[in-house]
């Protein structure tokens, strides 16, 4: 609230045009980089050419400061002036830098002539008299081409850019190249390959002797490294750069990747890493000169504490934090600031006037510095203020002011969010046709940016939940709502193709790159044609109801849904899978379970039992992929006493194929002791049995077992040797984190990120059958299944069978030799080998209880 005259106003009801007199990313950029902590190539060009009085020195002044159009004018005055000189060389860096300027305010035609200029004056030159200036300006060239989409031709002009620099012997160029080249790599989607090229800058930079160049070279890879989720190899990065850094006594470089740790500790999540990346801040606010970083780290803080709801706490730093963004000079960090700032103040419900003040001043400052990318992201934040008051034509005007920045300055990152608060805004006031527009923008959007997506801001990482999963589901919300009294075949198809585009964009997340490439098959296609005793169900969780979509063999979609909300939902789910992993809570089970077969099956079983169904698929949605379906319970029966049950991670299958039972050639891989700096894994004893079944079962096995087992000794033998079945018999943990979901070898663990490189190769028949037979989900992780996905995924398996908790390993060797007897046996489906094993187990009198039949699941081909 605003006191004026001794009369108290709300700010946010003051008229719009009064506001704007006043006067993106994908939320609050709350890990905003720190502007110079990695020289950028307009230094480097300038500081080559020129002395501290030229015109061009002073652009470099306005570029560094992050006034941008401010440095456009100058450079542009420098142009002029040094085409009158005649003097080419400075002529072409100006030029160079004037592109990066132009890239900045998104002003692509402009920032393509420039930097086509500057690179045909070099060409005119003696290239060997100015390697630098002309590998710089190559570098830039690069940076524009993957601004606008063109990753493989940008990846070829760092290559050449590397080569350059290799003749004017310019090491850190050379790295700077490097690193620029990792993130092309990534961008196409060769996650390996940017990993490959990171760890050789790595030991690059190993072999250099200490210098601002080597702490540099150090944080940008630690950078670099966090962003495709290596986050342990960043960390080992940024702490050297640290050490060096402290070393060389250099309180800029010290600050900067104390704040990069502080960024790399609070990506794990954990009460105790938020509080070390709260005390890394701490660190950086104490030591560092720089008055951005110092206000950025401040920033990071309160979204920690606000995070974590200490909002008392958070509130005794405001006044401070208040005092160093208005002290910060005009630039797009200084605007970032003011707005992260404004979304922090908007979470303590009496300032609101405040937020929207911030927000008006950043507004009017980004239009001072003709920097429309954070004046779109301004807009944005102002409209979402007033939406949160229900102005809504006013939220709307500044909405779709903001898109057509964003639009116009292809800003995609910034232009979903506005997308979707328009259809958010749309939707409030009835419009469901421009809402659902608004929101098929959104998604296509995020489509384009799939397979980049989380490096469009590193916090994308630590906020999918919040900036990306509500797009798809209010998306589909608002879709099935929109359906009359009757069935809409297309809606419902329309809203099942986006909960897949959904579980695909977490999978993306999961893994930092794009996922699941290659040819697939419509599984409708599959049942009708191929498999028409199987239906496929769609559970979709939505904030206020539970929607069930069912694909019945050689008949249309149809759906029913149960009005319960997301969290009643979430909690019954919670209940039931802490149950099922207990031997004595049968009758919990029981009643749990039957809750969720009423919510799923109880209103289709009929049509399902008329059909001849005996496969049921299931694409789970978000907390059911947590549970395995075969224990649901009608009252009478357990869902695996009627049918064989499979899941899907999506749509479609990955060329489906039945299995050739006469051709099964397996490796068996397993640890009956885990390794010695592993004590808190347990002996599997039994392995040594399971495995002899397998072979008794009549399959052609080759075994790796206990030392033998290792990450090398697998990879070769599944090299050497077509194999169609994999069997791991080890401890191994789902997660919903990459870098802690892995299966443990003799040597370590192999992390599920690797799998691809073990499983699938390209001259290579693809595995039919991967099974993880003593894998677990990860305790108190209510994602982990993402995991176990992700798992099925990476090992590029036809089918993967895995179980979500650790079972008695007698029990296990029981299952799995019945599962191979089944599948080498007789002419059945894969979910049919499992079913009957699950039910020889049900039946067996020491293994009745859900916890030990259960947990057994099939992703993907259940043919």
């Amino acid at each position: 609230m605003q006191k004026v005259k001794g009369k108290t106003f709300n700010f946010l009801r003051l008229p719009l045009y009064f506001l704007i007199a006043l006067l993106c990313i994908l939320s609050s950029p709350v890990l905003a980089n720190v502007p110079g902590v990695v020289k950028s190539s307009s230094q480097l060009v300038i500081n080559s050419v020129t002395d501290s009085t030229s015109p061009l020195q002073q652009g470099k002044v306005l570029f560094d400061a992050g006034n941008f159009a401010q440095a456009v004018n100058v450079l542009q005055k420098a142009v002029q002036e040094y085409k009158q000189q005649g003097d080419k060389l400075r002529l072409a860096a100006t030029l160079s830098n004037l592109s990066l300027a132009y890239q900045q305010l998104g002003a692509w035609t402009e920032a393509q002539q420039a930097i086509t200029d500057s690179l045909n004056l070099l060409k005119e030159q003696d290239k060997n008299q100015n390697l630098q200036v002309f590998a710089q300006s190559l570098d830039i060239q690069g940076r524009l081409q993957l601004a606008m989409g063109k990753a493989e031709a940008a990846l070829a002009t760092w290559q050449q850019t590397e080569e350059v620099y290799k003749q004017a012997k310019n090491q850190s160029g050379i790295i700077r190249s490097q690193i620029n080249q990792a993130q092309a790599w990534r961008t196409q989607g060769f996650y390996r390959r940017a990993v490959e090229t990171l760890k050789k800058v790595n030991q690059t930079l190993q072999s250099q002797p200490d210098s601002i160049e080597k702490t540099v070279g150090l944080r940008s890879l630690g950078d670099a490294l966090q962003v495709a989720g290596e986050l342990e190899m960043s960390r080992q990065a940024l702490e050297q750069s640290l050490v060096i850094a402290q070393r060389l006594q250099s309180n800029a470089d010290i600050g900067a990747s104390l704040f990069s740790l502080g960024n790399n500790t609070r990506n794990n999540r954990t009460q105790e890493q938020k509080q070390q990346a709260i005390a890394y801040y701490l660190q950086t606010e104490k030591v560092s000169p720089s008055p951005l970083t110092r206000a950025t780290a401040k920033l990071n803080r309160l979204s920690l504490l606000i995070e974590d709801k200490q909002l008392a706490q958070a509130e005794t730093l405001l006044p401070s934090i208040e005092s160093h963004v208005e002290q910060l000079p005009p630039s797009r960090a200084a605007i970032y600031a003011r707005i992260n700032f404004a979304q922090s103040l908007s979470k303590f419900s009496n300032r609101n006037s405040d937020s929207a003040l911030l927000l008006a001043k950043a507004i009017e400052q980004s239009r001072s510095l003709g920097d429309k990318r954070a004046e779109a992201y301004a807009l944005k934040s102002l409209g979402g203020l007033y939406e949160e008051t229900k102005q809504w034509s006013e939220a709307q005007n500044l909405t779709q002011q903001g898109l057509f920045l964003a639009q116009t300055s292809n800003a995609l990152d910034i232009t979903y969010t506005l997308e979707w608060q328009l259809g958010r805004l749309l939707w409030a006031q009835k419009d469901i046709k421009g809402a659902i527009a608004a929101y098929d923008a959104a998604v296509e959007t995020l489509q384009y940016l799939r397979s980049d997506l989380v490096a469009v801001n590193q916090d994308v990482q630590f906020n999918f939940r919040d900036s990306v999963e509500p797009v798809y589901r209010q998306s589909v919300e608002l879709l099935l709502q929109s359906q009359g009294t009757q069935p809409d075949i297309k809606i419902l198809e329309k809203a099942r193709q986006r909960i897949e585009a959904l579980q695909l964009a977490e999978l993306d997340n999961f893994f930092r790159e794009a996922c699941l490439q290659g040819q697939k098959v419509p599984l409708d296609q599959v049942v009708d044609q191929d498999n028409p005793n199987a239906a496929i169900l769609y559970p979709i969780i939505l904030p206020s109801e539970l929607q069930v979509i069912v694909k019945i063999p050689k008949q249309p979609l149809r759906h029913y849904n149960t009005k319960i909300r997301q969290v009643e939902v979430e909690k019954i789910l919670a209940e039931l899978r802490k149950s099922l992993v207990n031997p004595t809570a049968t009758k919990a089970i029981e009643n749990q379970s039957q809750q969720v077969y009423n919510w799923l099956l109880q209103p289709i079983e009929s049509e399902l039992q008329a059909s001849g169904v005996n496969t049921l698929v299931f694409v789970l949605d978000g907390a059911l992929r947590n549970l395995p379906m075969a224990a649901l319970y009608d009252g009478k029966q357990y869902l695996v006493e009627k049918y064989a049950i499979a899941l899907s991670v999506g749509l479609q299958l990955l060329d489906p194929k039945p299995l050739v039972q006469r051709q099964l050639k397996a490796l068996t891989a397993g640890l009956t002791q885990p390794p010695a700096n592993y004590p808190n894994y347990a002996p599997l004893p039994a392995i040594k049995s399971e495995f002899n079944s397998i072979t008794e079962a009549g399959i052609s096995t080759t075994s790796l077992l206990d030392g033998q087992f290792t990450s090398k000794k697998l990879e070769s033998e599944i090299n050497s040797v077509s194999f169609n079945v994999v069997h791991l018999a080890t401890h191994g943990q789902f997660s919903s984190l990459a870098e802690n979901t892995y299966i443990l070898a003799a040597d370590g663990p192999i992390k599920v990120k690797y799998f691809d490189s073990f499983l699938r190769s390209q001259d290579k028949t693809r595995v039919e059958l991967l099974v993880l037979s003593a894998c677990q989900t990860a305790a108190g992780d209510n994602r982990a299944a993402l995991g176990l996905a992700g798992a099925s995924v990476r090992a590029g398996a036809r089918s993967t069978l895995a179980s979500l908790w650790q079972i008695d390993d007698e029990s296990t060797a029981l299952f799995v030799s019945a599962f191979y007897r089944e599948l080498k046996g007789g002419k059945i489906t894969k979910a049919e080998a499992v079913h009957r094993a699950q039910l020889q187990l049900l039946k067996h009198a020491n293994y009745q209880a859900p916890s030990f039949w259960a947990a057994y699941v099939l992703i993907g081909n259940w043919l």
